[in-house]
């Protein structure tokens, strides 16, 4: 995509934790990483989930590995790759495009053959009558009818060939990249105070497909089905914990209508044609927790959180709303066809720090929802409805998501304990695999969970989950069931609190510091099966680096990974894979990469597209008929301020999140 304007030369600031800078960890989970895991209970460590290694020989084959840029400046991937033998056919296409090398360019870098668009930007209007974007006066009610910040999720539904509806996440702001002489919380005025709040939730808009190819823009005209959904916007609680005295204020003594969702990170797409948004890390947002086990289980502090947002709505102070804490870390359906409609918090979902919830149909006919709780040393859930799905019956469709049983995850691995040191090194058996169970924590009328009543196994889910002895991952995020073969994947993304004599076979190294994918077998393929087998297809970082694998392909035909985070798959069952952190791991952007995950082409990892500086790369979505990738790079310029940006993507003046579509520029089927 052509320059808009030039650029100014780029300073790279220093990045901590997990890649991002010291202030976008505030800004995004409360400095999660630089605080003990909240995860403080007895649950053993099993088995570690590394998967099919061959020979430790043939998986050390590179060489040492140097520092940098440079060191991962590995040979592009062309259209041939090493064939792994016979026994192993390819199931379907492969990726054949020449891999985008490892960067820290301060644009969205694509392979050759393609081309790119910028959808919209942070501030571009959404609602019909909006004002334009004025990054020099802002006002919260021009943000409220713009699109927001942060991109992460992004859904589409497809109206018919030509037009579709587009959802994103907003998920959290840096203010110091938004305002002028922006310092802290504390001492920001109410306006950016009210700003950041609209800037949050979630935004849908019209798009119409351009000149028939892989090109969306956004649609003209009156744009009915446009929304803004924000930190305020009027949300209606359902399912068994609604109504519940854990959900009461003083504001909604009914305990069933809350202001807003926050922290918003990965979602999902229902067969109804509903979009699910995941609220993550909304611990952050609370000031004064009382100083007990429930709070401290999800994190909460005792003292002022960074924002303040107490300051200008009292119901952030949980010494005087102590319940208030309790209306959010919900599952959201949003209805994008009916723009009047409440979006509906589903408790029955459960309560945690939800990364998505993406959907399969069961062999007799329910929905099953599979859920990551994106913490260090936190669980895997997966819901399942009572009802059966019906096609075209969209009013029944929309109960499916309020009764059913909640489960959660716990992990056996195959190897004894004691060959799991930490450091990455296979097992004897040569695989990093074993077998796992789904624990079911309740139903909409019955707790399964010792002293829990279902109403508290809804809002105090983890607490629940320690009790049952849940598996504790490392970071689980999003997951994804391939289209293909109905297999389930899970991006672990990394956990820097795990010491050497913690790992096990599902989290095999210690600290994590590059993350890994899992693979999920249900039994029988059925997704309301709740025993399953599970294996590690890729365990991230340089492929130099001994502790990586990539499910036995030739690591030096492959390229480097590092805290994979969201997943998608093509039509095709290539599994597509955005990361969160890179440059503190790697020190290179963040990306969006695509492997096979069946046949001898397993474990061919190519790289399709970088982020600009201090981005990461979020969404990402392909569309059904293949042509189109959605990619979000969100909080461009992580570790600058709006006066010293870092990165003045994408119009070369001062970093704006945006959505963007790339396409290939013949008519393919993106990864040609």
């Amino acid at each position: 995509m052509p320059e808009s304007a030039p650029r100014r030369p780029l300073p790279l600031l220093g990045q901590v934790g997990g890649g991002r800078s010291r202030a976008t960890c505030a800004l995004r989970c409360g400095d999660a990483c630089f605080h003990p895991a909240p995860n403080t209970s007895a649950n053993p460590y099993f088995g570690d989930i590394f998967q099919k290694a061959l020979s430790r020989r043939s998986a050390l084959r590179a060489g040492a590995v140097g520092a940098g840029v440079s060191a991962l400046g590995l040979s592009a991937l062309g259209t041939a790759a090493a064939d792994r033998g016979p026994g192993r056919p390819h199931p379907a296409p492969r990726p054949t495009f020449t891999s985008v090398q490892p960067n820290t360019d301060d644009k969205v870098t694509i392979p050759r053959g393609y081309d790119q668009h910028v959808i919209i930007r942070w501030g571009d209007p959404v609602l019909p009558g909006a004002p334009e974007f004025d990054v020099d006066a802002q006002t919260a009610e021009a943000q409220e009818q713009q699109f927001g910040y942060n991109c992460d999720y992004v859904g589409f539904h497809q109206l018919d060939d030509d037009n579709g509806l587009l959802w994103v996440n907003h998920e959290y702001t840096n203010e110091e990249l938004m305002f002028p002489g922006y310092t802290d919380g504390a001492t920001a005025d109410e306006e950016h105070v009210r700003i950041a709040m609209a800037a949050h939730g979630g935004s849908i808009v019209e798009l119409k497909r351009h000149a028939g190819t892989g090109e969306w823009r956004l649609a003209d005209g009156e744009r009915a089905f446009n929304r803004r959904l924000t930190a305020s916007t009027p949300m209606r609680l359902t399912g068994p914990a609604a109504g519940h005295e854990l959900l009461r204020t003083q504001d909604d003594p009914d305990g069933t209508l809350v202001k807003g969702m926050l922290n918003n990170c990965a979602g999902g797409m229902t067969p109804w044609g509903t979009f699910l948004s995941a609220e993550e890390n909304f611990n952050q947002y609370f000031s004064n927790a009382p100083a007990d086990a429930p709070n401290a289980r999800y994190g909460m502090g005792t003292g002022l959180a960074g924002r303040r947002w107490d300051r200008f709505e009292e119901r952030f102070d949980l010494a005087k709303h102590p319940n208030e804490a309790n209306r959010f870390g919900y599952i959201v359906e949003i209805d994008p066809l009916d723009p009047g409609s409440e979006p509906l918090k589903r408790t029955m979902l459960g309560r945690f720090k939800h990364e998505g919830a993406t959907i399969r149909i069961t062999d007799d006919g329910r929905v099953a929802a599979y859920m990551g709780d994106d913490e260090r040393f936190d669980y895997m859930y997966k819901f399942v409805s009572a009802k059966k799905y019906v096609e075209g019956s969209r009013r029944h469709n929309l109960t499916l998501l309020d009764t059913g049983t909640l489960y959660v995850a716990r992990l056996t691995g195959n190897s004894p304990a004691e060959e799991f040191d930490g450091s990455g090194a296979l097992p004897e058996d040569g695989e990093f695999d074993g077998s796992g169970e789904w624990i079911a924590l309740c139903t909409d009328t019955e707790s399964f969970v010792p002293g829990f009543s279902v109403a508290e196994v809804l809002v105090r889910t983890r607490l629940a989950a320690d009790t049952v002895g849940a598996t504790k991952m490392d970071r689980p995020e999003d997951f994804e069931p391939s289209p293909v073969t109905g297999k389930v994947y899970c991006a672990l993304t990394n956990n820097s609190a795990r010491e050497p004599g913690q790992a096990d076979e599902p989290n095999p190294r210690g600290p994590n510091k590059h993350g890994h994918i899992l693979e999920i077998v249900e039994a029988g393929s059925d997704a309301g099966a709740t025993e399953f087998a599970w294996n590690v297809p890729i365990v991230c970082g340089n492929p130099e680096d001994e502790d990586t694998y990539y499910a036995g392909f030739d690591k030096s035909k492959v390229m480097p990974i590092s805290a994979p985070d969201n997943l998608t798959f093509d039509k095709d069952g290539n599994l597509w894979i955005s990361t969160d952190g890179q440059p503190g791991a790697l020190g290179i952007n963040d990306a969006l990469h695509v492997v096979p995950v069946e046949g001898r082409f397993r474990g061919e990892l190519r790289t399709f597209a970088t982020v600009p500086v201090g981005a990461e790369a979020c969404g990402p979505l392909i569309s059904k008929d293949n042509k189109t990738v959605f990619l979000a790079p969100q909080h461009p310029g992580d570790g600058g301020t709006l006066a010293e940006p870092t990165s003045t993507w994408p119009d070369g003046d001062f970093p704006r999140p945006s959505v963007v579509c790339i396409w290939h520029t013949a008519g393919r089927d993106v990864g040609r």
